[in-house]
């Protein structure tokens, strides 16, 4: 799986999100993460894992608590795609917006 693939997979899940929307707020351990959720902490832990894997989030380490926090770049991959189909939709509706305005110029073409 590519990585823009996992980030969209691992958007996929609502815990996940939650997960990140947590995190955007700053680190938190498995326990803090938990706890709203209302899953197990091993269910966590391969939200997390998976998380890891798709380069959104990151580990530290702070003596025996392994916190997780998000990665500033984790979102660049998806970012970029989903700019460029922006920027495609953009200059479909520009050329239709212009046919039509001016719908005989089309028929030059």
């Amino acid at each position: 799986m590519n990585q823009l693939d996992a980030q969209f997979a691992a958007l996929a899940d609502p815990a996940r999100r939650a997960i990140l929307a947590r995190l955007a707020r700053g680190e938190a351990t498995v326990t803090e993460l938990q706890r709203p959720l209302g899953i197990s902490q091993p269910a966590v832990s391969r939200h997390l894992r998976l998380l890891e894997a798709a380069g959104l989030i990151e580990q530290s380490r702070a003596a025996q608590a392994r916190p997780r926090r998000l990665k500033p770049e984790g979102l660049d991959a998806a970012r970029l795609w989903i700019e460029e189909l922006r920027n495609l939709w953009g200059d479909s509706f520009d050329r239709l917006e212009a046919f039509l305005a001016d719908p005989a110029q089309g028929d030059a073409r």
